[in-house]
């Protein structure tokens, strides 16, 4: 059972004794990071789209599958750090970078795109899951968590209401990182091929709409705008952060759904996870709106803002084991690949749908 919980709230055993165990994963993440920035800054690399985040990523997964179990007992505490708080900061912080006036500006259909977008993706999730691949009620919940709301911060956020089985967790986790790690590519080349073919009438500020509606993780939707453009990125994570502030109500029905289910335990109530870094976030953009920092100060703020989330990136890659995906077997990663296809098709028919009629 304790080490169960553990699993639960995997930020909550961080030392309280000190930073000494911090510093050597800070230290690779970092490592990673500066690397990441300086091959970002090679105009060949940034021309094939591949900007800090994306490189991140990429370089923490080879190193990750490379020679990071030697290293992981003494940097495993440093790496979560980066991957859960540096990420939650990053993305508070991500809020200096936007006003209101462009919140406002994705308004009502980015709010109804993100809701159709997690409501059908759910929904399908636990339709195919159950009715297609015949897996088990928390893999499906949990690969749908992960696929419609926010990729691995979904899962881990779930996990508690469903009193999910680490190695189930592990799974969704793992799935959600594979296919977000592949929109992170896909949704760039999309971008350019619709200028060239001209299927869909979009710009660049819907498509990051498209983007931040239908891509997993925050990190993933930062790194896939990034590569598209500014105007692209900044609607990527506002539409984003809409769908990640849908994860607490989400939740809350969850378990009113589990607790009228056939549990036996409906007394027992699951703790509610609420992404205070998506309030927080809106709070900061609010600040942002009215100009009151000076704008040097502002400018250091992204600056370390970027590092902060490149870093996360870094760790995220470095935590992804293609081992653990091989060991989940066949099923799971083709339910989480047919979702991955919704995401794109539907998720394209649901955004067209509602920036025409709204």
């Amino acid at each position: 059972m304790t080490s169960h919980a553990h699993h639960s709230y995997p930020e909550q055993h961080f030392p309280r004794f000190g930073l000494l165990p911090l510093i050597p994963g800070l230290l690779l993440t970092g490592m990673l990071t500066a690397l990441a920035i300086w091959a970002s800054s090679i105009p060949s690399v940034a021309g094939l789209g591949f900007g800090a985040l994306t490189l991140a990523i990429l370089f923490g997964i080879v190193a990750g599958n490379t020679f990071y179990p030697w290293l992981h007992s003494h940097c495993h505490q440093g790496v979560q750090l980066a991957k859960q708080r540096l990420l939650r900061l990053g993305i508070i912080l991500y809020g200096f970078r936007l006003t209101f006036q462009q919140i406002a500006d994705i308004g009502a259909s980015g709010i109804i795109i993100d809701a159709l977008t997690l409501i059908s993706t759910f929904l399908l999730a636990c339709w195919l899951g159950k009715k297609v691949f015949g897996l088990n009620n928390q893999t499906t919940m949990l690969i749908g968590a992960g696929s419609s709301i926010c990729g691995a911060a979904a899962v881990m956020a779930t996990e508690p209401v469903l009193k999910a089985d680490s190695n189930n967790v592990a799974v969704a986790v793992s799935t959600v990182v594979v296919f977000g790690t592949l929109a992170i590519f896909a949704y760039p080349w999309l971008y350019h091929l619709n200028e060239q073919a001209q299927w869909m009438p979009f710009s660049q500020a819907t498509f990051g709409i498209y983007v931040g509606s239908t891509v997993h993780e925050v990190a993933q939707v930062v790194a896939a705008g990034h590569a598209i453009g500014p105007d692209a990125e900044n609607a990527a994570v506002i539409a984003k952060m809409i769908r990640v502030m849908m994860l607490a109500p989400f939740l809350l029905l969850l378990s009113r759904y589990i607790s009228r289910g056939a549990t036996g335990n409906a007394s027992e109530k699951s703790a509610i996870t609420i992404p205070w870094f998506a309030v927080l976030f809106i709070g900061v953009a609010g600040l942002n709106s009215f100009n009151l920092l000076p704008a040097t100060l502002v400018r250091h703020v992204i600056t370390a803002d970027t590092w902060m989330l490149a870093m996360a990136m870094a760790a995220l890659g470095l935590t992804t084991h293609l081992s653990a995906i091989r060991q989940a077997g066949v099923k799971p990663i083709l339910l989480a690949a047919l979702l991955f296809i919704w995401l794109i098709i539907g998720g394209g028919a649901i955004n067209q749908l509602v920036q025409h009629l709204v």
